[in-house]
């Protein structure tokens, strides 16, 4: 099976998303590439749609916020959008790339590409089945425009929220959100720290900054220094943002208590090391969390998506939080020291996420490419 997973840099998350499903279907045999959609309109439009997305979010998030709003409002089963026909407008070069390049199945993490495989159903220039992946606990302005085959969801109880926009509850599949092979069970928390250069008997705050850097994550790592006890150690992970990490370096490099990294290969043995995160409710970050079973601090929110997120796992019990940022700090410490509340969270993260999801997905994407063989 050959399986064409379609993405777009607009926030890691997505392309998380589509590399876990990448990992796993690979690790079992069958041929899978990702791709970002907008590198078929050229490098230069790919960087202005990914770092547009990006600057609106982190400059001007109110802005954003009335987006997404005013996104919710006109969006309709019924109607298209300027979304989509701007999307459309990749339809041509998508079906030249499929032409040259035939997969079996095409598996979307983002709606944007999502909405180019609509229109091309719709004007009879596709014959692969399409499954969409649904990265935030929420179903976000657009999806209901789109024409997939199957629309897999991070939880059951999403459901309803999706058809009533619209979207068929029968192509409606709960599998949850996929995660890597690393991050899909808990690891132990002493070969981690080996790994991780961390004192076996330490106690560890892990900081996630995101791919963007929003939110005010120096004022987070000032405040929970100042109340930092001996034995206890911070670790911020920058990701692929220079200018944070040069911030924090400059603020904080010589402490021996805190560590500052950049890009790391090593994530999961990093969560698995710690014993709380702070990290703002994206969906892959929050359920990679989730499914190693960490305690987690959720920090401030994108506006939008992020804010259903928060809602849904702090309403599961999965998640603390607080809109101040010395309530955030409280929160975190608090649970360093509530074994109790930290493994009742535990208990509910295990309840509500499933680990299983790239497993389900991929016998998923079997069951289609075979039933269109059998057709044949």
């Amino acid at each position: 099976m050959k399986i064409l997973i379609l993405s777009c840099n607009t926030g890691e998350g997505h392309n998380s998303a589509g590399k876990a499903l990448m990992e796993y279907a690979r690790a079992h045999g069958d041929e899978a590439e990702l791709m970002d959609i907008m590198m078929l309109g050229g490098r230069q439009i790919s960087r202005f749609v990914g770092g547009g997305y990006v600057s609106v979010v982190k400059y001007i998030p109110a802005f954003f916020s009335l987006l997404y709003h005013l996104g919710g409002l006109v969006s309709s089963s019924r109607h298209k959008s300027p979304v989509y026909y701007a999307n459309a407008l990749l339809a041509r070069k998508l079906k030249r790339f499929l032409d040259e390049n035939p997969c079996d199945v095409i598996v979307t993490p983002h709606l944007f590409p999502a909405e180019t495989l609509t229109y091309m159903k719709r004007k009879k220039m596709l014959d692969q089945k399409v499954v969409a992946i649904e990265t935030d606990y929420t179903c976000v302005p657009f999806w209901e425009e789109t024409e997939c085959d199957y629309y897999i969801l991070p939880h059951a109880s999403l459901k309803d929220e999706f058809a009533g926009k619209g979207i068929p509850k029968e192509k409606l599949l709960p599998y949850g959100i996929p995660v890597r092979p690393a991050f899909s069970r808990p690891g132990k928390k002493a070969q981690a720290r080996a790994i991780c250069r961390i004192p076996e008997d330490a106690s560890v705050y892990l900081i996630m900054s995101g791919s963007m850097g929003f939110g005010k994550v120096n004022l987070l790592v000032a405040g929970l220094l100042s109340q930092l006890k001996d034995n206890e150690y911070i670790i911020v992970i920058c990701g692929n943002n220079l200018k944070l990490r040069k911030i924090l370096h400059t603020a904080f490099g010589r402490h021996p208590q805190i560590r500052i990294l950049g890009y790391t290969d090593h994530i999961a043995a990093y969560m698995d090391a710690c014993d709380v995160i702070f990290t703002k409710p994206g969906g892959l970050t929050s359920t990679e969390a989730a499914v190693k079973g960490i305690p987690i601090v959720h920090t401030r929110p994108i506006p939008g998506c992020e804010e259903k997120n928060l809602t849904f796992f702090t309403e599961h019990g999965m998640s603390v939080t607080d809109r101040r940022l010395a309530g955030q700090i409280s929160e975190g410490r608090a649970l360093l020291h509530d074994s109790a509340h930290c493994e009742k969270m535990r208990r509910k993260q295990r309840e509500t996420i499933p680990g299983d999801a790239s497993e389900n997905i991929c016998r998923l994407l079997r069951s289609l490419v075979e039933a269109e063989q059998h057709n044949d």
